[in-house]
């Protein structure tokens, strides 16, 4: 059976009031729909897992439910924020347990970052674009900086600011 938003909202408003067969009932339908809610969004070994925990979501927050209001968009809130800390989630794991000897191997990356700065600085005045390349990118400090490209210390820090302003205006208006 796959039970429609009445339905749904009928066995929500029994299991509020204490009814454990239409708890039961309520439980194995979410957890059908979940399943179809999640296939379309992450690997499918990750599915059971997060339908899991977002059955336990729906248990704590069975209280929260307003019978008068539709069930399936309150279901579907519920499993949105659970697969959004789902992929940030996976997203922080990804990123800690990044092993960056293979991206020192490869020089590709590397290149087509510098192209790409290459063209973006083709945009900035080049007293700004150098600025930025000598401190953002190699590392100098503002004195080092000055004293290399001939400008004053402010006018680093001016060309710096404006140069990097105009840039994310830039990608932005991408």
């Amino acid at each position: 059976m796959i039970a429609d938003d009445a339905t749904m909202a009928r066995l929500m408003a029994m299991s509020q009031a204490g009814d454990r067969q239409a708890y039961a009932t309520l439980l194995a339908e979410c957890q059908k729909w979940l399943k179809r809610f999640y296939a379309r969004r992450i690997v499918p070994h990750q599915i059971d897992d997060l339908v899991q925990d977002t059955l336990l979501s729906l248990h704590r927050k069975i209280a929260s439910y307003d019978p008068a209001r539709p069930f399936l968009p309150w279901l579907a809130a519920i499993a949105r924020y659970r697969w959004v800390d789902h992929l940030r989630k996976v997203y922080k794991a990804d990123e800690t347990g990044f092993d960056d000897s293979f991206a020192a191997d490869s020089s590709e990356p590397a290149i087509v970052a510098r192209i790409s700065l290459e063209r973006m600085f083709s945009y900035l005045p080049p007293a700004q674009a150098r600025a930025i390349e000598l401190v953002k990118i190699e590392g100098l400090s503002i004195a080092e900086a000055s004293h290399a490209c001939g400008q004053s210390e402010s006018l680093v820090k001016v060309n710096i600011h404006r140069g990097l302003k105009r840039l994310a205006a830039m990608i932005e208006k991408e």
